[in-house]
């Protein structure tokens, strides 16, 4: 028999669910909830970022300069943000990434005010933050932190590849 184009039903043998990587909002507390943005913020804080940064352009498309301005704010991200590999030093000092989340975000905000779109802005960001805190309470911590010998990093890194992880 064969099950092509069918959609697998819970009671079918071999079904997986995403119920384990998501909770059930009827089951936590405030404070899991709480503790659980915590974690997901720090662990997915460069996809927040980008998802409130899309939200953002997406309300921008129909006012060209303020996707201009968006653009070129846009370029200081991928710079400051994005694409370091070391950690950002000014004067000599080392400046925390929290430090530079805030800052560029604060400067994005205010260029952005500048050209007009005070409305556009508000309603993209109010958008992406609840996306953002949706995602971040509802999804479960447990499985954030993968132990080595599952992804198979502790094999690799022994030098003796895939073989010299079994006994």
């Amino acid at each position: 028999m064969t099950t092509y184009g069918t959609i697998p039903t819970a009671s079918s043998p071999g079904a997986t669910t995403t119920s384990s990587t998501y909770l059930e909002l009827k089951k936590g507390s405030k404070k899991e909830a709480l503790v659980r943005l915590k974690t997901n913020a720090a662990y997915f804080g460069m996809n927040y970022a980008i998802i409130i940064l899309i939200i953002l352009f997406l309300s921008l498309l129909w006012h060209p300069i303020s996707l201009i301005v968006f653009i070129v704010m846009m370029a200081a991200w991928l710079f400051l943000y994005f694409l370091r590999d070391e950690p950002l030093e000014v004067f000599g000092r080392t400046i925390d990434d929290l430090v530079v989340l805030i800052l560029l975000g604060v400067l994005t905000i205010v260029f952005l005010l500048l050209t007009h779109v005070t409305l556009n802005v508000i309603v993209s960001l109010v958008i992406g933050v609840v996306a953002v805190v949706v995602h971040g309470v509802i999804r479960k911590i447990d499985d954030l932190f993968l132990d080595e010998e599952a992804t198979g990093l502790m094999s690799t890194a022994s030098g003796g590849g895939a073989a010299s992880s079994s006994s």
